[in-house]
């Protein structure tokens, strides 16, 4: 089980991080292709993000409740849950300002360099804990 949780864990922060970088590539390019190409792309890549970032929280949560509270890597897991949380905020606050061109690529810029600081604040963690 734990195998299969670390699994879904890593999988689905590789959706949310990978693809927020691969958007933050794509994005400029659509707009030639047309004045709607950014919002369908962004209205697909939120269809798969969202539900991916749910999952890397749940299984994020099912991981911590496996360990005894004892064996956490203070106060690495701490910033690794103010790290997702504020690029779970950041990412909705971008979707709530798409209006506002300057708010949602400052909302989305911090929700990327945020997630990529989760990834590497979850391998901190992974690596701290005993064996």
């Amino acid at each position: 089980m734990t195998s299969l949780r670390l699994f879904l864990h890593v999988l689905a922060a590789s959706v949310w991080v990978g693809g927020m970088i691969v958007m933050a590539g794509i994005i400029p390019s659509s707009r030639r292709i047309g004045t709607d190409a950014a919002s369908t792309l962004a209205a697909a890549f939120d269809r798969i993000a969202w539900p991916a970032f749910g999952v890397a929280v749940l299984t994020g949560l099912w991981n911590v409740m496996a360990l005894p509270m004892q064996d956490l890597p203070h106060p690495w897991i701490e910033l690794h849950v103010l790290a997702v949380v504020v690029t779970g905020v950041a990412a909705a606050v971008h979707t709530v300002t798409r209006r506002n061109r300057a708010a949602a690529a400052a909302a989305m810029a911090t929700a990327t360099l945020f997630a990529a600081a989760a990834m590497y604040l979850g391998i901190v963690v992974s690596t701290t804990l005993p064996t």
